[in-house]
């Protein structure tokens, strides 16, 4: 996960660097529907394999290629759905977002790089979750880190030598996952279990698809309703100004780096738990959700640190930027947000513990408050208080989004005792 942020950071830092705040911040006015986009395919493909890693747990090797190939069918026809939906509304979608005129042009060519490379992603995402949801966890990694090397290369090749400007940068990412894509389809072959024929395809149980879908829906959209909250939340950031949009941007980028070990612990959760309930041991489930909520909450102590003794040089690492303007209100952003983090720690763990168990629904209703809570946030505070508003946007709404998944973790029958 640290190597897939680095797709954005490079990105980021390489924009600033070498062509300015002004199209930094083109980039960081659709970073939330990119985001969108993205983290629903990657809910969407972690949902598949949860029902991929049940099945590799209970020993059923005919339904773990079976929900391999449906995963790659339905990958296809939501990958196929979302490029049209972007590529046909990506003028309305960028008005929704109040990116200034100024921007829109850099902005509207970056971001249809990212759509358009959609299918890439989404069957990205679909490979490396299948090869973590039977155990493999070193390859996925190995040909992430060759990505990430290329993405930089081919960054700097865009745009610092081609000068192709903000559309180069989106490219370089896109060009460099396909070929990760690639290398990914080579190294699938190695797993026998994994290996596709006709028969799979043909002979697809309703049954199975139905819980696939369900599974992944229910994380893709879990994932969708947190960033369409963030989404309205950047529409009233995009209209403090230039300066403020960089400065939330690089908040933002930071505050990736700080939740990769929620998300790393919350995706490890979803695919440890689908495996244990597979195989009916209740008992690792609970000792592995103890165990991830520690550790997720020291790190928040030492996200916190930092934001208090080397905030000021992390915001310029992500952006270049030496404006005050830019740092005080990054750095006042990240010192309020990570006092909070142990609430978030939990949710991360709690929510993606309930999908694999197979609860659907409550993650949705969590990450459904969250999104509510930024829209209400994003009309009233924002336009009160100005970027102050959007400070305190995340504490209040993690506060009112745990509630839910504290009482229904509790009240699961299925975590009360073994099969």
């Amino acid at each position: 996960n640290l190597l897939q942020l680095t797709y954005s950071l490079a990105d980021t830092r390489i924009v600033g660097s070498f062509l300015g705040e002004r199209s930094l911040a083109a980039v960081g006015a659709t970073t939330t529907i990119s985001n969108l986009i993205v983290g629903f395919l990657l809910g969407l493909a972690n949902g598949f394999a949860i029902i991929t890693a049940q099945k590799f747990g209970a020993g059923d090797k005919k339904r773990v290629r079976r929900s391999f190939a449906i995963a790659l069918v339905l990958g296809v026809i939501v990958s196929a759905i979302l490029i049209l939906i972007g590529t046909v509304f990506i003028n309305p979608i960028l008005g929704f977002l109040n990116v200034p005129g100024k921007l829109f042009t850099e902005a509207k060519q970056y971001i249809l790089i990212i759509i358009i490379g959609l299918w890439v992603t989404m069957f990205y995402d679909i490979l490396m979750a299948v090869m973590r949801a039977i155990g493999d966890t070193l390859t996925p990694l190995l040909i992430l880190a060759i990505s990430v090397g290329l993405n930089i290369a081919l960054d700097l090749l865009f745009v610092a030598v081609w000068k192709t400007g903000t559309w180069g940068a989106a490219a370089a990412t896109v060009l460099a996952q396909f070929i990760a894509l690639v290398i990914c389809f080579y190294m699938i072959h190695k797993y026998e279990l994994l290996r596709l024929n006709k028969n799979d395809f043909k002979d697809l149980e309703s049954k199975m698809i139905k819980e696939m879908l369900a599974t992944g829906m229910s994380m893709g959209f879990m994932s969708s309703l947190v960033n369409i909250g963030s989404l309205t939340l950047q529409t009233a950031i995009n209209k403090l100004g230039q300066e403020i949009i960089v400065a939330h941007t690089a908040a933002r980028k930071i505050t990736e780096i700080y939740m990769i070990m929620f998300s790393v612990f919350g995706q490890t959760m979803a695919t440890f738990c689908g495996q244990n309930m597979g195989a009916g041991k209740v008992d690792r489930i609970k000792k592995g959700m103890k165990l991830a909520i520690i550790y997720t909450c020291v790190w928040s102590t030492f996200a916190m640190i930092a934001s208090y003794t080397i905030g000021p040089q992390l915001v310029h690492m992500v952006t270049g930027s030496h404006k005050d303007v830019v740092i005080v209100n990054a750095t006042n952003y990240l010192k309020f947000n990570t006092i909070f983090y142990y609430v978030p720690a939990v949710i991360s763990i709690v929510r993606n513990v309930m999908q694999g168990i197979g609860d659907q629904i409550t993650p949705l209703v969590s990450s459904g408050l969250e999104m509510v809570g930024k829209v209400v946030i994003a009309f009233t505070l924002v336009p009160l208080m100005g970027y102050a508003g959007v400070i305190v946007a995340e504490p209040i709404v993690w506060f009112i989004m745990v509630i839910p998944l504290l009482v229904q973790i509790i009240r699961t029958p299925k975590l009360k005792a073994n099969k």
